[in-house]
């Protein structure tokens, strides 16, 4: 598939890692997946002109770039706190109370799963399941695994991130 036009994107020097790896792959259509990757984890997430250049750049409609980004939980399409805390909702960590946990993070922190915190500095998510039952039930922590044995050990936890950075 030929390169597409070129794309006019703001003067920021950012785009150029998002445009580097549809060169690289050609703008084969089914690098989608990847593409996105490379564009959160330059920009912190997915935003409506972001998504309309992977488009444009793999000639493909915006409804499934967008359909795309959407199914997926661990794509974003707004701006994520400085720390980010995914309670997992797995099978197991659900009968393991992983809703009682979310529900004391939620409290505590005033916001809920999908919202970042007024102040920008944190993301409370809820992934249907992470993949690591063994340690249910699970929080995420800025990325970490860590196994919980309650909601108030969830919630130290988070107060521990955001005084002092990741817990150990």
């Amino acid at each position: 598939m030929p390169a597409p036009d070129t794309v006019p994107v703001p003067d920021d020097p950012r785009w150029s890692a998002v445009d580097r790896v549809m060169q690289r792959h050609r703008y084969d259509r089914d690098t989608l997946i990847e593409v996105l990757h490379v564009a959160q984890e330059t920009f912190g997430h997915l935003d409506r002109q972001t998504l309309a250049h992977i488009a444009r750049g793999l000639c493909l409609p915006p409804s499934i770039v967008y359909g795309v980004a959407t199914f997926y939980h661990f794509f974003t399409l707004e701006p994520q706190g400085e720390h980010a805390c995914g309670v997992c909702r797995g099978t197991a960590c659900h009968i393991k109370g992983s809703g009682k946990i979310l529900s004391a993070i939620e409290e505590r922190f005033g916001i809920v799963a999908g919202q970042t915190s007024g102040d920008g500095r944190l993301t409370v998510a809820a992934p249907r399941c992470v993949g690591n039952c063994v340690l249910a039930p699970l929080i995420l922590l800025d990325g970490r695994d860590v196994k919980v044995d309650s909601p108030a050990a969830a919630v130290a936890l988070v107060e521990e991130l955001l005084s002092k950075g990741a817990p150990k």
